[in-house]
């Protein structure tokens, strides 16, 4: 019976520091994106930071080695929350290649939507828009590994043609699209951001048009047959 207390003591104690753990990490996330917002730049230091959260320093540093991990944590969630609304949604698995990217876009906006002003903070600090910033990197490695996937299943049943060395190029395609999004939505002022949902029909069905069966593809057909039966 002791040994059973002791057990049964010891797997709280493991739950209550799960949680504390997860609570400090969240407090940590929100308490970062308040002060950048409020301040318009990083806080001066860690220490700094936590001493105003009453935190130990080593606190921050149980989930996040700097800064930087911290901003890369803020976006790659942001990307985890969207996939897991699509994965909840039990009609998302029936959609067509087109419609699941549609859907992805839809719903990340929605999401980016409750921080927004994080967001135009975090875009506001680009200076050089060709590269990947360092805050979006896991962001956009986890994108692309998620775009596959559909750019896969659009390949599978021939609503996206595998075209020699340029289909391992459209996710590329799809990524600066993604951007092109996130940044039209920022400097949307619509009512409900409607000019952003006709941004997004658009972009993607011209993605698909240029990923899809085309005259380029029918002229090539034409001149392979033509090939083979000179």
């Amino acid at each position: 019976m002791f040994l059973q207390d002791v057990s049964l003591s010891m797997e709280e104690t493991k739950k209550k520091t799960t949680r504390n753990k997860v609570d400090n990490a969240k407090k940590i996330i929100e308490s970062y994106m308040d002060y950048v917002l409020t301040h318009g730049h990083r806080p001066p230091s860690v220490f700094q930071f936590m001493k105003g959260l009453k935190l130990r320093e080593d606190k921050f540093y149980d989930h996040f080695g700097s800064f930087n991990t911290l901003e890369k944590e803020i976006w790659r969630s942001f990307l985890r929350e969207t996939i897991t609304v699509l994965d909840n949604d039990e009609s998302f698995n029936t959609y067509s290649a087109r419609e699941k990217l549609l859907a992805f876009y839809f719903t990340l906006v929605e999401v980016l939507r409750n921080e927004r002003s994080y967001v135009a903070y975090s875009f506001g600090e680009i200076k050089r828009p060709e590269l990947t910033p360092s805050f979006l990197k896991g962001f956009r490695d986890d994108f692309l590994t998620f775009v596959q996937g559909i750019l896969n299943e659009g390949m599978s049943t021939e609503e996206i043609i595998q075209r020699p060395v340029l289909a391992d190029r459209y996710k590329d395609g799809l990524w600066l699209q993604l951007i092109f999004v996130i940044n039209f939505w920022l400097k949307d002022e619509s009512k409900k951001f409607v000019a952003t949902d006709a941004a997004i029909e658009k972009s993607v069905n011209l993605s698909f048009e240029l990923m899809g069966r085309g005259p380029l593809d029918a002229m090539i057909d034409f001149a392979k047959f033509l090939y083979h039966n000179r």
